[in-house]
């Protein structure tokens, strides 16, 4: 973290152009942000720039219009939360690669400029240098407050730097500053949780894990497989076939480091979705049965061993969370997790959409040490990957 790029707290900006790459790339629903939650974390850094006198060009993405089509992936629809955020107007620039643009905003009395989905044009995610310079010549300096794109090698992210004075924002600093007491400044023992649905998207995460954890706590559908692999019945449950092999390897791994692998011995199990479950354990699962969730028991060994932990890794909900039936798992977890840390007994660190997002329902992200909204970024880095978005940022 140390060999970035940064912008000094005495450096003069005044007067200064800054093309500010952000994540908004935010849930949309008829035309409104429903969740407000990456703009409002940028506040205080637009703020604290904005006071030094810059004008400020905010550059985002949108979902994925090159292959899902323009239509709804509009920046315009996040411009009016925006407005509502920060107390300005703000300008929306549709069409601003041309010479014009920079001279317009320098002489413009606003202060907060808005482009159109960068991923309108195809040249930002070929890296195409000669849009990326375009993207530089509107601006003086370029900072990156999006870790969550910046494993993304695009012209915004990568390109721009080659032609435009270059940091690392905030944003950054801070998630590195996080992520690093999982491995270098940690107080032992500690604890990873995992769950979401595949092995496979997991699997370089685990295993680059479990090498410096003493607890991985295996959770959501994931978990299946590993039920499957000690000759239980799962019903109709959700698993990846023929992961055999990578679930021996995750245990042998574990077991050769020290590190107690923790499954679900009872679960929460329903024949559909609309229906409340049942706590079943392993050997009472029927061919007609899904598992949602994980049991009474399996929840009071994960609290044990949370109650264990001095540091404490969340990615990927331990069930079907968004749905009220089958969220007591994740609620309780969150919960838990919030009360140690307040009481300063734990440094508790969570990642991914849908973790934040279950986090968020029980009400537990104000007791979080860190909360990351980088998805790919945030488990790329954990998997020990170079990110581009990073290296180009270097000194």
């Amino acid at each position: 973290m140390n060999n970035l790029n940064t912008l000094s707290s005495n450096e003069d900006i005044k007067d200064k152009i800054i093309f500010l790459r952000v994540d908004f790339n935010i849930p949309i629903k008829d035309g409104k942000v429903i969740d407000d939650t990456k703009i409002v974390k940028m506040k205080d850094i637009i703020s604290k720039l904005l006071s030094k006198k810059t004008k400020i060009i905010l550059c985002s993405h949108l979902g994925r219009p090159q292959k899902n089509g323009k239509e709804e992936l509009s920046l315009k629809q996040v411009k009016t939360k925006l407005e509502d955020i920060f107390k300005k107007d703000i300008v929306f620039l549709n069409n601003y690669l041309n010479n014009e643009t920079k001279n317009n905003i320098r002489q413009s009395d606003k202060e907060l400029f808005l482009l159109e989905n960068i991923r309108f044009y195809k040249e930002e995610e070929k890296n195409d240098l000669k849009f990326a310079q375009q993207l530089a010549n509107l601006a003086d300096i370029y900072i990156n407050e999006a870790f969550s794109c910046s494993h993304r090698a695009h012209a915004s992210v990568t390109g721009i730097t080659k032609f435009i004075k270059s940091y690392a924002g905030e944003t950054i600093f801070n998630e590195l500053n996080s992520l690093e007491k999982i491995f270098n400044k940690s107080n032992k023992p500690i604890t990873c949780i995992i769950g979401g649905s595949k092995i496979s998207t997991k699997i370089d995460l685990i295993s680059n894990l479990i090498k410096k954890v003493d607890f991985m706590i295996i959770g959501g559908a994931m978990a299946n497989n590993f039920i499957k692999y000690n000759n239980f019945k799962i019903g109709k449950s959700l698993f990846e076939p023929n992961k055999e092999e990578t679930i021996k390897e995750i245990i042998s791994v574990a077991q050769k480091n020290n590190c107690k692998l923790i499954i679900p011995k009872d679960v929460i199990v329903s024949t559909n979705e609309n229906t409340a479950g049942k706590n079943k354990n392993l050997s009472e699962i029927e061919s007609d049965d899904i598992i949602f969730d994980i049991g009474v028991n399996t929840l009071k060994n994960i609290s044990e061993t949370i109650n264990l932990s001095k540091t404490l890794l969340w990615n990927g909900p331990l069930g079907f969370f968004e749905n009220d039936f089958f969220a007591n798992g994740s609620n309780e977890v969150a919960k838990l997790i919030k009360i140690n840390t307040q009481k300063k007994l734990l440094t508790s660190i969570a990642g991914g959409g849908d973790t934040a997002a279950a986090i968020k329902k029980a009400k537990a992200e104000d007791g979080f040490s860190y909360i990351s909204t980088a998805g790919g970024a945030f488990l790329e880095w954990l998997e020990g990957k170079i990110l581009p978005g990073l290296k180009v940022l270097e000194k």
